[in-house]
């Protein structure tokens, strides 16, 4: 199906069985009628403990948890959307099954516990701009149409996502270089040990610690590869 932009691609699912996304599970599932709208929503969590007797509190940061990310699947077995199925590969297939088998497909796919990994698999949601790699934890099924003998034959699945990234890449975002963490840090050739502490602490005296903390003989020249720790300051 082409429009005035072009071909139009259908919204698809990818199951995976690993957090790094390389190892795939079964086909891709492909949405019958790509997204109006699909909804983001970021929150940051703060500690909020209040003392008994003050009038107020500094919030504390806690952290930051995984984004959620909400979107309506279309279920259709009235023959009305056959024509926007367009080829067999975004779906068309799965309009020749009953509403009943299209969700079981989806829900096998997609929500269904993996017991090689002994939880559900990681998914990868990819559609023009949109890439999103989470999981599904919330899954709402609403019967729409019914046939006189009621049949469902039109539902809609209203599913929440959750974000989620390896230990690797979450610790490459957030390049923490706060004293109150403890840092290692592999030595180059080019690396001096006052001018790290002096990155990480603002102080680069503490390098006496540094060296004492990880039981250097020497510090001045400390040969590359060795792995320096530089611990929290209290």
């Amino acid at each position: 199906m082409a429009s005035l932009f072009g071909n139009i691609e259908k919204l698809y699912i990818q199951a995976y069985k690993d957090a790094d996304l390389n190892e795939p599970v079964g086909d891709r599932f492909y949405a019958l009628i790509n997204p109006e709208t699909y909804t983001y929503k970021y929150r940051t969590e703060f500690c909020e403990t209040q003392a008994a007797g003050t009038s107020g509190v500094a919030l504390k940061f806690s952290k930051i948890p995984p984004q959620d990310f909400n979107f309506d699947f279309l279920f259709d077995g009235t023959g009305a959307f056959k024509d926007a199925a367009g080829s067999a590969t975004t779906g068309a297939a799965s309009l020749k099954l009953s509403v009943h088998e299209q969700l079981d497909d989806f829900k096998k796919k997609l929500f269904e516990y993996n017991g090689e990994k002994h939880r559900p698999n990681y998914l990868k949601i990819i559609w023009g701009t949109l890439l999103f790699k989470g999981v599904l934890i919330s899954l709402d099924i609403e019967f729409k149409l019914f046939k006189p003998d009621g049949t469902p034959i039109r539902a809609i699945a209203k599913c929440t996502f959750k974000g989620t990234v390896t230990e690797e890449l979450r610790v490459a975002r957030e390049n923490a270089q706060s004293p109150d963490i403890t840092h290692e840090r592999t030595i180059t050739a080019s690396d001096r040990l006052s001018l790290m502490a002096n990155k990480i602490y603002g102080n680069q005296s503490y390098y006496t610690d540094v060296a004492a903390f990880n039981r250097l003989d020497g510090f001045r020249k400390i040969k590359p590869g060795v792995k320096v720790f530089f611990p929290k300051i209290d």
